[in-house]
């Protein structure tokens, strides 16, 4: 298993200046590292342990924690050979983030499946059958409390978990805890050359000294004052001492002092874009979130994001595309700015104007890879060129790279309550941008996730017909993923919303997805059931089509049950209907499943005469994968009447047809379901 990182979002409050490497704690690393081979209170009592080792890296936001973690985990990688797998537990505001959203998370770095609705309990078990056994490497950064941490420990003893809290983590045994404080004294001062230049360090080293016991020696706060002085060339460091100095102990902490110091020096422009990055999702930023929020242009909003970079206020994510982070230390502070500094009016204005973007890029996204629909070119081409991706590949790029923020950005759009309106906009277009780029299947667990989304949305608005749509798209995928009893639940819940929002549609689909989960469940006669209900509505709407498949879906249930003579009327139904409504294809596989009810019901003419009928339709519908199934079955319908050297030329024929395929034919073991139970994603929004 090769290295691998899951939400690379993570603070990176960090010492880690430049591409000079790690600075100073020497001995936190010794200690830990001796810790690591240290017998624990299982063996020391005889006992072998039964989980991994526990380190804890404790210190204050701007401590440089994540970075020691960091550091820890690149000395110590080469002992374990499956690999390292990192995943933060909170949210930029402190919000922890569900063990259930983790565990997925790192279950998909280690490319396993991860079923859409599994419970927490679920994919935390699924995580540890799938490290045990394993020499792997597990960081958690930003741990709210144990509880967190206990749920993802590997049962694995050659395993490490590094753990990052602002705390102690009470309630898991065996931890062996590294609380920080300051860097030393030369490590200090060596992070602050690296943004001021060596000369003003040592022309003044006092001076030096004292901005670094004013700083507290601690390496967020260290980096704003390394960046304030290095955006006044001329300004000595006794200067920016005597300023902290002036402040006084009782105004906070360093890092506060030294962040109103630099925020204060911001043009008023910079300092207004600077607060509001406090409202970006998972505190990920883009240009366009930032272009957005502040109502300016993307290419003065990515200049003034560099500038922060330099100023120490914002960290530049190592990704394809420009994507910077609000470190989590700084978080409270921009939070409190905001709301003290901007009407919560304009606060609500700016989030909207960010949402509204996200949506347009999200079309943009989607438009680009319906090159062959006129009115998607028409769309894209009436886009401003900012919001335009120049290919399909770039658009799939910028979807990945900011699919943690994206996400981020439908659960807060949610969370807020007075943006639904948008909110829904934003995860029509994200659940029809994924299945474009990704796929149904590949995207299941986020789709599920925003499918609750919708759900919740529509719940609290008395939004009927949408609760039904979310609900029959969490239903279908649940049946996909073998949870056919909630799947159940689901479609008849979604039901009864479609009969409020008096939509057929709904209605309809929910009838005929409650025969489906019937039919997989085993219950025959309740399947029919309600796809004859379904049936009845599609006749009474002239829906033709649909009702040829509903005849289908019925013979199926009774061919299960074994009520052959009802199938067969049915699957004759559905032969006429599909005739009528000229889709060959349809009835080529219609007449194909009753010559398999009439080969069941111990008909071999009748069914020899349907399986050349339906070869002739499968020949026009040029499916030759069915067309070489149907002289299978033929051939074994020939040599039970007693003609084997007829069934030895159908075999012939089907050999040529499909060579080395032939052994993947399925020649008639179960019939295929129909319908749409196959999870089709339905739009929750009329927004396109």
């Amino acid at each position: 298993m090769t290295d691998q990182a899951v939400d690379t979002g993570g603070a990176r409050l960090s010492v880690q200046a430049g591409e000079d490497g790690f600075l100073g704690r020497t001995r936190e690393l010794k200690g830990l590292c001796a810790d690591i081979e240290r017998a624990g209170l299982d063996t020391l009592s005889g006992r072998k342990a039964p989980r991994a080792r526990v380190l804890l890296i404790a210190g204050r936001p701007g401590s440089g924690r994540s970075a020691l973690a960091e550091e820890l985990v690149r000395q110590v990688t080469h002992r374990y050979p499956d690999g390292v797998l990192r995943a933060r537990l909170s949210e930029p505001g402190g919000t922890p983030v569900p063990v259930e959203r983790v565990a997925r998370d790192l279950l998909t770095a280690l490319e396993l499946p991860t079923p859409p609705g599994a419970a927490e309990d679920e994919l935390a078990a699924a995580l540890r059958e799938a490290l045990a056994g394993r020499r792997a490497l597990l960081l958690l950064d930003d741990a709210v409390d144990a509880a967190q941490v206990d749920a993802l420990l590997p049962d694995s003893p050659e395993s490490l978990v590094v753990a990052v809290s602002g705390g102690p983590l009470t309630g898991i045994s065996d931890v062996r805890p590294c609380t920080l404080g300051g860097l030393d004294t030369k490590s200090a001062l060596e992070l602050l050359s690296r943004h001021t230049g060596s000369v003003r360090i040592t022309v003044d080293p006092r001076a030096a000294e004292g901005l670094v016991e004013e700083c507290q020696a601690q390496p967020a706060a260290l980096m704003m004052a390394g960046g304030w002085l290095a955006a006044r060339p001329k300004a000595a460091v006794a200067d920016l001492a005597k300023h902290l100095h002036a402040e006084g102990d009782e105004s906070g902490a360093p890092l506060a002092r030294v962040f109103r110091l630099a925020y204060g020096s911001l043009p008023a422009p910079a300092a207004r874009i600077l607060r509001l990055l406090s409202l970006a999702p998972a505190g990920l930023v883009d240009p366009h979130t930032a272009s957005a929020l502040a109502g300016c242009s993307v290419s003065s909003a990515r200049t003034t994001l560099d500038d922060f970079v330099a100023l120490g206020l914002l960290h530049a994510l190592d990704a394809p595309l420009p994507q910077y982070e609000v470190p989590g230390c700084l978080q409270p502070l921009l939070k409190a700015l905001a709301e003290s500094q901007d009407r919560p009016a304009e606060l609500q204005l700016a989030r909207a104007r960010m949402l509204e973007r996200t949506v347009r890029l999200l079309q943009s996204c989607r438009a680009i890879t319906e090159t062959d629909s006129p009115q998607a070119r028409e769309k894209l081409l009436g886009m401003p060129r900012s919001l335009r991706f120049p290919s399909p590949r770039a658009a799939a790029e910028w979807l990945v790279v900011r699919r943690p923020a994206l996400l981020a950005s439908a659960r807060l759009a949610v969370a807020d309550g007075e943006l639904d309106t948008l909110a829904r906009r934003l995860m029509s277009q994200l659940v029809r941008t994924m299945v474009a780029h990704i796929g149904t299947q590949a995207a299941a667990a986020d789709l599920y996730g925003l499918h609750g989304l919708v759900l919740d949305v529509a719940e609290r608005r008395g939004l009927a017909r949408e609760q039904a749509a979310a609900l029959l798209n969490l239903g279908d995928l649940d049946a996909r993923t073998g949870r056919t009893a909630e799947a159940l639940v689901r479609f008849r819940t979604a039901l009864d919303a479609g009969r409020r929002a008096n939509d057929p549609y709904a209605t309809g689909r929910a009838m005929e997805s409650v025969g489906g989960a019937h039919l997989e469940l085993g219950d025959y006669d309740r399947a029919a059931d309600w796809f004859g209900r379904a049936l009845a509505q599609r006749l009474a709407r002239d829906e033709r089509a649909d009702a040829a498949r509903l005849y289908g879906r019925i013979a199926t249930a009774h061919t299960y049950a074994g009520r052959y003579g009802e199938a067969l009327r049915g699957w004759r139904a559905a032969v006429a209907g599909h005739r009528k409504e000229g889709d060959v294809a349809a009835q080529a596989r219609a007449l194909s499943e009753l010559a398999r009810v009439q080969e069941y019901a111990g008909r071999p003419e009748e069914c020899l005469r349907t399986c050349q009928e339906a070869v002739e339709w499968a020949r026009r519908a040029e499916d030759q994968r069915l067309q070489a199934a149907l002289h299978l079955r033929t051939a074994d319908i020939l040599e039970h009447l007693g003609d084997p050297a007829a069934a030895r030329l159908h075999r012939v024929t089907a050999e040529r047809m499909l060579g080395e395929e032939l052994q993947e034919v399925v020649t008639g073991e179960e019939p295929p379901e129909q319908g749409p139970n196959a999870c089709e994603i339905r739009s929750t929004s009329a927004e396109d």
